[in-house]
């Protein structure tokens, strides 16, 4: 079994999905569990939205655009998803929780990304035949009430994860929303912005994968950020120390959370 994890550079477009299903049949009779981000920018734009309804300025036009975005993407892979029932979503999440502290709220709304995200690259890969079944994170990853960096209960959401998730790796993959994460309340947290690779690294902890596997747009872990280095060198392993040691100190291509589990 093994844990893939698609961020939202892989996923910012039409032809990045369709990318996500040629990956995934080069691993026939894989058990996968596919984790994915929210798309392209999507994360960005929700962030000026929460912002802006919090400081009860107007977000329609931002709003606008997300659904426009998402929209382009679903008629170009000629696929079904119910959009609307998303921003309805967020306009309640914005609308009703105006009381919420700002961190609490942010969760509530920045969250959504992921829950559109998912959907689509679900609905894509069951309609050209990559059999699979939409599963909400929420339902599985459990953290405390510490809003914009949950902490995960690792003893019950170890348990949820095989209790709901192996039975369903029978017959189906499986895709899940990075990011996100629910109090014992019902309130949905996220885990840290790229927490995405951290969510990855919880299912393949929790269900002793052979691995976790993070798609990303460079070709491997470099010695330096390829944008200010022309001259990076890609790592062909590292020991778990070396990796820690570098998101210590701030080497954004491993989120420093997601080693741990690892």
């Amino acid at each position: 079994m093994k844990v893939f994890k698609f961020g939202g550079a892989s996923v910012k477009d039409a032809e990045g999905v369709k990318n996500v299903a040629t990956i995934i049949n080069r691993f026939p009779g894989e058990q996968l569990v596919i984790v994915v981000s929210a798309m392209g920018k999507s994360t960005n734009a929700l962030e000026v939205i929460v912002q802006n309804a919090f400081e009860d300025k107007a977000y329609q036009d931002e709003l606008n655009q997300l659904y426009d975005y998402h929209k382009n993407i679903v008629e170009t892979l000629q696929i079904h998803v119910e959009l609307n029932y998303f921003i309805d979503l967020i306009i309640q999440q914005l609308e009703g929780n105006r009381k919420m502290a700002f961190p609490k709220y942010y969760d509530q709304v920045v969250s959504v990304g992921e829950l559109i995200s998912s959907s689509i690259l679900s609905a894509y890969l069951n309609s050209v035949g990559i059999n699979n079944e939409w599963t909400d994170a929420r339902e599985l990853i459990l953290t405390d009430d510490t809003w914009r960096a949950g902490i995960v209960d690792t003893t019950t959401t170890v348990e949820q994860i095989e209790t709901k998730i192996i039975p369903i790796l029978t017959n189906k993959h499986i895709v899940t929303q990075g990011f996100i994460g629910r109090t014992i309340n019902g309130y949905t947290t996220t885990l840290g912005r790229e927490g995405s690779d951290y969510t990855g690294a919880i299912f393949a902890s929790a269900l002793d994968a052979e691995g976790l596997w993070i798609w990303k747009d460079v070709p491997g872990v470099l010695n330096a950020d390829p944008k200010l280095f022309n001259d990076a060198v890609k790592l062909p392993e590292l020991t778990y120390y070396e990796a820690i040691e570098m998101t210590y100190y701030g080497a954004s291509v491993i989120h420093p959370k997601t080693i741990q589990p690892l």
